[in-house]
C-alpha cells in the first residue's frame, strides 16, 4: 500500500470513530487496520491517535495531520475527476452547522435529496444559533447569515436573505396601519435578538436612509416564536422572510411601510481559510445555491 492509501485509511479511522468501525466499513481485519496505522505513525515519527482500552482520541499532531490529509485527498480526487471526466464517489462524513430556524425550515429537503444522490456520505448536523468555532470543534462547513468579518474564514454566497416589517391584520385594525416613520413610533415591536437597543434602517424612494429606534415589547432569540406572537396581535416584527414567509403567504401577517426598502443580508457557506474545500462540501454548497440563490422560493409570497 502507498502513502495515499495509508492517508485514506487514517481518515477512515478518524471519521468512523474507531479502528474497529473502520475495519468493519472496509471489510478487513481489525489487526490489519491497526498495523497500518502503527506503520504510518512509525514512518511519521509521531503518534496520531492516542489509544486506550476504552477510547481513541486524536493527538494534536493527529488533528493537524487529519486536516492536511483531507486537503491532499480532496485535491487528488478533484484532479482525477478533472482528468477522467467521471465524477468521483462522494463519501466520508460531512460535519456542518447552520442556524436553527434556517436549518429546520429549509435544509431538510436539501439534505435528504443530497443524501439520496450520495448514499456513501454520512452527516453530522448541528442546528443552533450559537457561535461555532469550526476549527476547534472540527466542523468542515457552516451556514451563516450575517455580515462576515472574521478573516480566518473563507465564504461563498448561497442565498439572499430579505426581511419583512409586518404585523397581523387584527393588530393593524386595532392600532392602525402606520403610513410614516412618525406613526411607526406609536407602535409596539417584537425584537429579534436581546440587544438593549435596536435600530431599523429603512431607505426611501430617493435612496435616503432613515434610522428608526425600536422600543421592544418582547425580545427573543427565536424568530418563529416572534412570528407566532405577531400573528396573535402582539406587535410589529422585523424578521427574515425565510421565517415568516408562510404566514405572509396566508395573509396572517401583512407587510407595512412597503414604500421603504429594508436591509438585506446573505446566507454564506463558511469554512476555514487555507483549507482545501472537500468535494462533499463543495458539491453541497453548489447544490444549495442552485436551489436558493438571490430569488429563493420563500420570497414568492
Amino acid at each position: 500500500m502507498g502513502q495515499l492509501e495509508d492517508m485514506a485509511m487514517f481518515v477512515r479511522i478518524v471519521e468512523a470513530g474507531s479502528i474497529t468501525k473502520a475495519a468493519e466499513q472496509l471489510n478487513i481485519a481489525k489487526s490489519a487496520v491497526s498495523r497500518r496505522l502503527k506503520d504510518l505513525e512509525t514512518r511519521l515519527g509521531s503518534q496520531l491517535i492516542s489509544r486506550t482500552t476504552r477510547q481513541s482520541n486524536l493527538t494534536q499532531a493527529g488533528e493537524q495531520y487529519y486536516q492536511q490529509v483531507n486537503n491532499i485527498l480532496s485535491e487528488v480526487d478533484a484532479l482525477n475527476e478533472q482528468t477522467s471526466g467521471a465524477p468521483t464517489r462522494i463519501e466520508g462524513t460531512l460535519k456542518m452547522t447552520a442556524p436553527l430556524s434556517f436549518g429546520l425550515m429549509h435544509l431538510n429537503d436539501v439534505i435528504a435529496e443530497y443524501a439520496d444522490q450520495h448514499p456513501n456520505l454520512n452527516f453530522e448536523l448541528d442546528f443552533s444559533d450559537r457561535h461555532v468555532d469550526l476549527i476547534e470543534e472540527g466542523y468542515e462547513l457552516a451556514i451563516r447569515i450575517r455580515e462576515l468579518q472574521d478573516s480566518s474564514y473563507q465564504a461563498k454566497r448561497m442565498a439572499l436573505i430579505r426581511y419583512a416589517l409586518c404585523a397581523s391584520p387584527e393588530y393593524l385594525e386595532k392600532m392602525g396601519m402606520p403610513e410614516t416613520l412618525e406613526e411607526l413610533q406609536e407602535h409596539e415591536f417584537l425584537q429579534y435578538g436581546l440587544s438593549k437597543t435596536s435600530n431599523l434602517e429603512l431607505t426611501d424612494a430617493t435612496g435616503k436612509k432613515h434610522n428608526h429606534t425600536i422600543n421592544a415589547k418582547v425580545k427573543a432569540t427565536n424568530g418563529e416564536f416572534l412570528v407566532d406572537l405577531a400573528v396573535k396581535g402582539h406587535g410589529i416584527v422585523f424578521i427574515p422572510t425565510f421565517i415568516a414567509y408562510k404566514r405572509l403567504a396566508k395573509g396572517e401577517l401583512v407587510p407595512i411601510l412597503k414604500q421603504y426598502k429594508l436591509p438585506a443580508l446573505h446566507a454564506y457557506a463558511v469554512y476555514p481559510k487555507n483549507r482545501f474545500l472537500s468535494q462533499r462540501c463543495r458539491y453541497l454548497i453548489e447544490f444549495i445555491a442552485e436551489r436558493f440563490g438571490d430569488n429563493p422560493y420563500w420570497d414568492e409570497f
